[in-house]
């Protein structure tokens, strides 16, 4: 079982609990966040709260572990794992992006809970990176590699590459509040999710056009 959180006998309720969780954590912060808040929004009372999760710290971890344990398998596998020989590096790494791209989509509080954990260089954060992020960002160097030696990618800087597109994603929807604001329209309405994908993958594939490289 992970550290965080324990077995239930009430799964709907525990489901309940986790989300109302990752709201208030998202909104006020591990700090702001008050627990008989997180109660009432789900439906409960503190003492089910403590009972199932223990505690504010380890309610805290098991939103975490529970939404990066929803990353797509695509995109939450470890870098060490051999690729699927079927598809390209480049179509790997398009489906890797997609994929991405489309929890954030369905996960809009991610952004802010990651980022949270980073600005306040919470005790989460070791192992955040330690068991995701690192392996993530290890996953799409590879992968960006693979497709510079199979000359479908131009010669880039594999690392620097990766943290660009990670940052072309995760960005966007941290950063929607306020670029809605700019806009004047909602950017994370269906269709403008629709748009920005379609460019997101437009400017990857042109950006990274390997077209009349050789291979190594």
């Amino acid at each position: 079982m992970r550290r965080g959180r324990k077995k239930t006998e009430n799964p709907t309720m525990a489901r309940r609990i986790l989300a109302a969780a990752e709201a208030h954590f998202a909104a006020e912060g591990m700090a702001g966040a008050r627990t008989d808040e997180i109660a009432t929004a789900a439906r409960a009372n503190k003492a089910m709260l403590y009972y199932y999760f223990g505690d504010k710290r380890r309610l805290h971890r098991a939103v975490l572990e529970n939404l990066f344990r929803q990353l797509p398998s695509g995109v939450n596998t470890p870098p060490s794992a051999p690729p699927n020989t079927k598809d390209s590096p480049r179509q790997r790494l398009r489906a890797f992006v997609e994929g991405y791209f489309d929890f954030l989509a369905s996960h809009p509080n991610y952004p802010r809970l990651v980022q949270r954990e980073a600005m306040e260089a919470g005790r989460n954060f070791g192992w955040i990176v330690r068991e995701y992020l690192r392996p993530f960002h290890k996953r799409l160097v590879r992968t960006i590699r693979e497709g510079i030696s199979a000359g479908e990618m131009r010669r880039v800087d594999p690392d620097q590459t990766a943290f660009t597109i990670l940052g072309m994603t995760t960005s966007y929807f941290a950063a929607a509040p306020i670029l809605s604001a700019i806009a004047g329209r909602n950017l994370l309405a269906p269709h403008a999710l629709a748009a920005r994908k379609r460019v997101l993958l437009d400017f990857l594939d042109h950006g990274l056009d390997g077209k009349g490289v050789r291979s190594r």
